[in-house]
Formats: C-alpha cells, structure tokens, sequence
C-alpha cells in the first residue's frame, strides 16, 4: 500500500477561527518530536510526502524548523498548508530548507476573520518569502490559495483586492480569469482556485454514496495520533487506530480498512461520516 501523501496534523491549534472552517472544541494538543520522530519512521515505507495538516497550522509552533530536520532524516518531502497569519513570527529563511517542496497560504482566511492587520501587513511577510525564494533560487512552490468561489461571488470583491497586490508585486496583470486554472505570478509561484467545500459532519442531512480517495491517495493522523482515513476528518470521527499504541502497518491492514478501500472501489460509503460528506461527490 503506497500513498501520493499522509498528512500529519503537528497540531490542533490554529490561532484564526475562520467561518469557513468547522469550531474545534478538543483540547489543545501538539505531537511532541519524539512521537513525531516515531511517525516518520513508519509512514516513510508508505509515501513520500508529508503535509504538517489536518486542522490546525503548523506555524503556530514555534520550534517549526526541528519538525522540518526530522522530516530530513527520514528522507522525506514535506507540504505545509497555513493561513500565513504566524509567517511574522519566524526567521523566513526555515521556509527555504530543501525538505519544503511546496508551501499552500490560505489567503482566504484573511477575509474570513476579523484581523487586526491590514491587507498590506498580513501580505507582506508572504511577499518576502518569495522574494527570498526568487533570490536564492530555492526549487519549491508557493501557492497562493483562493479557495473561496461560489455561486454568490460572496468574496469577488476581497479577491479582486488581493489582485490588485498580487499585480503590484509581481509586475503582472491578472485578467481573463478561468478559474478552473492556476495563474502563474512567477516561477515556481502560483495563484490557485477552488470553490468552498463542507467540512463532513454528522449532523448533515446529506447523504450519497460514491467514491473517495480516503485511504488510496491519502491516509491522515491527528495530533492525538488517530489514524483517520480522510483529511476531512479533523475529529477522528472514524478511528481506524491509533499510531502511539499500534503500528501503522496493522492499521492499515485491520478488517475495518480493508472495508471501506473495498466498498469505495463499489462506489459504497459504509461509514456514516463519508455518506454525509458532499466533498466525494466530485468524484462522481
């Protein structure tokens, strides 16, 4: 069993509370280096690439760049999708380590929150990331995320705001938008696009079955080292183990795996989580 991607949640807290994301009532927790030293040394015979993300922001840590040397030593690659908000808080030169093979800024949390920055502020520490990342010819991508599209246009106007920052720093002009494709600002950086999506949860009326990537593509572990099937699942809602008291090799072979890989290949949801899920439905 080989996955594109495992993602491993450093930590629950997030330190924003955007509306478009699901309230997290658990307690504040983090995976300490030690466990997190014992995670890479089983989930590096299964992927590649690491992501730092479920739910919470990995900059919020402070000691980020010990993570990203473990990662090293194990000889793995690593995504690190944040809301760029702690970016201020660190030495930007840790975001160039060789190990980082791309960064996500969820840029729509900024409109998503009442921040005591402006635009400019919350921007310019991102800026100057990938000035440094241009200067020093470092091979990795920046992405610039605007996951915010609907039906409304609810955002098009705060995403118009960011073009226009976008346009300035990078000496382009972004028009004749599709926004089914990335625009490129510069090598390696990239403006991306998607439409809100539902976070699952069981108190949906939504119900379908389908097919998921959950367990083929990715597999991803909570910070108190529940093994889920989904990034989606940021509330371990199906536990298929737990990595701090079993090894991943007989998680991944129990009978409850197996069972949702072999019913998802039937395009049957069997967990009542992934049959209130809308994300699957655009596999359909």
């Amino acid at each position: 069993m080989k996955f594109n991607k495992i993602y491993i949640e450093l930590t629950n807290i997030c330190g924003l509370s955007c509306t478009f994301c699901p309230s997290k009532e658990n307690t504040p927790r983090k995976i300490s280096l030690e466990q997190f030293d014992s995670i890479l040394s089983q989930v590096k015979h299964y992927t590649n690439i690491i992501t730092y993300h479920i739910f919470g922001d990995p900059l919020t840590l402070s000691n980020l760049n010990e993570y990203i040397d473990l990662t090293s030593k194990h000889g793995l690659k690593v995504e690190i999708t944040t809301t760029g908000y702690f970016l201020k808080n660190f030495d930007l030169s840790v975001f160039l380590d060789p190990t980082i093979r791309q960064i996500n800024f969820s840029i729509n949390s900024f409109n998503a929150n009442e921040m005591k920055m402006t635009l400019d502020e919350y921007l310019s520490p991102i800026f100057k990331l990938c000035e440094l990342k241009l200067e020093k010819k470092v091979h990795n991508f920046i992405n610039f995320r605007l996951w915010n599209l609907d039906q409304n246009k609810s955002s098009d106007n705060f995403n118009q705001e960011v073009f226009k920052k976008l346009e300035k720093q990078f000496d382009i002009k972004i028009n004749d938008i599709d926004y089914s494709k990335s625009i490129r600002l510069e090598n390696q950086i990239l403006l991306d696009f998607d439409r809100y999506f539902e976070w699952p949860s069981l108190s949906s009326n939504h119900f379908s079955h389908g097919f998921c990537y959950g367990l083929q593509s990715h597999i991803g572990i909570l910070s108190n080292g529940t093994v889920v099937p989904c990034c989606l699942d940021s509330y371990g809602i199906i536990t298929l183990g737990n990595i701090f008291g079993t090894p991943l090799q007989n998680i991944l072979s129990n009978q409850k795996t197996l069972n949702i890989i072999e019913n998802f290949k039937k395009k049957i949801a069997i967990e009542q989580l992934c049959q209130k899920c809308t994300f699957k439905d655009r596999f359909a």
